[in-house]
């Protein structure tokens, strides 16, 4: 479990593909503590096991299910990635509870930059994930706690303080990247609950 709060920008340094596998190697500093083989670390807000950890940085493993799911997949050597080691019982919750589990891809339509801030709004998929988001409310957007700006049928909006720019992957968002989405995991079972009363 995670908070959303990006301890670092990691940097990619290989990308390797066999049998269906990716081996991804980051450059990593602040968040090699603790990460040892078989930690989990969120990478752009998947929850990831280290499955090599070097002087400098660490190595993952991403199977095809992860690899469907998420933008993992569109990383290439020299991107930046955002790092997060798992909350700590006792540790401060900053942003919100982030499970590490993508619900969806977006896609960033616009980028507006509001003097030192940006308004992002990011198209959904499709309709199954607007129900899970609500004004006002948080989501975490490529591993990033953020709040719901403003909420559209099947597109909503964030915007981003200058410090989350600064040391995120967000200062470097532009309109048609893609953006791994995870909705509030409350609201998450709020809606399976109510499905199942109703169905029964």
């Amino acid at each position: 479990m995670f908070t959303g709060i990006v301890e670092e920008l990691g940097e990619v340094r290989g990308v390797e593909q066999h049998g269906g596998v990716l081996r991804l190697d980051l450059a990593a500093r602040a968040t090699l503590e603790g990460s040892e083989l078989g930690a989990s670390v969120a990478v752009n807000g998947v929850c990831l096991t280290v499955v090599a950890q070097r002087r400098d940085g660490l190595a993952f493993e991403v199977g095809p299910e992860t690899l469907a799911r998420t933008t993992l997949g569109t990383l290439k050597g020299g991107d930046a990635v955002n790092l997060e080691r798992p909350l700590r019982f006792g540790a401060a919750v900053g942003g919100h509870l982030v499970l590490g589990h993508v619900d969806g891809i977006g896609t960033v339509t616009d980028v507006t930059r509001v003097k030192s801030t940006a308004r992002v709004r990011i198209a959904l998929p499709g309709v199954d994930l607007a129900p899970l988001l609500v004004p006002q409310g948080s989501v975490a957007v490529d591993g990033v706690s953020l709040t719901v700006a403003a909420l559209e049928r099947v597109a909503f909006e964030v915007m981003v303080i200058p410090h989350t720019l600064a040391v995120t992957t967000f200062g470097r968002l532009a309109p048609g990247q893609t953006v791994n989405i995870e909705t509030d995991v409350i609201g998450k079972y709020l809606q399976r609950s109510l499905a199942l009363k109703g169905a029964s």
